[in-house]
């Protein structure tokens, strides 16, 4: 059956493409391509030891060169624990609109882990220019390079 150009543009969308484009909307960039500063859950099992376990976020913290290459599986992650503790390695996180979290949130940046992208499940949002120059300081402090 053949409709006119009128018809086509009249249409309605079913309610598996309305589903579809909301599903594609709310993460603008596909599992492969995360961004440095962006806080994402991850699949952390199968655990070994004392790592975590089960679905839980992370903030990604490798350059964005190899986030988004296409050739290169892997990124670093920074992983995140609501306990409170108060040590210089942790930066709190804010719950926000812009990043996802629903309670107060710290990266742990003794915690650094390469995982393969495939452990990505969803993007949560990003974090802010000033919380991730926090991060990078707890970073460096972590790995013994500041001066």
């Amino acid at each position: 059956m053949c409709m006119s150009s009128e018809a086509r543009q009249t249409q309605q969308p079913s309610p598996q493409q309305t589903t579809r484009q909301r599903e594609t909307s709310a993460s603008p960039l596909p599992i492969s391509s995360p961004r440095r500063g962006e806080i994402w859950d991850v699949n952390w099992s199968p655990g070994r030891g004392a790592e975590q376990q089960g679905i839980r976020p992370a903030l990604i913290i490798q350059n964005d060169r190899g986030n988004t290459s296409p050739s290169y599986p892997l990124t670093i992650v920074a992983s995140m624990s609501r306990t409170e503790r108060e040590l210089p390695l942790h930066v709190r996180i804010a719950p926000s609109e812009e990043n996802g979290l629903t309670d107060f949130t710290d990266v742990k940046c003794e915690q650094i882990m390469t995982i393969e992208k495939s452990r990505l499940m969803r993007r949560r949002g990003g974090i802010t220019s000033d919380e991730l120059s926090r991060v990078d300081t707890a970073l460096k402090l972590s790995l013994n390079l500041l001066p």
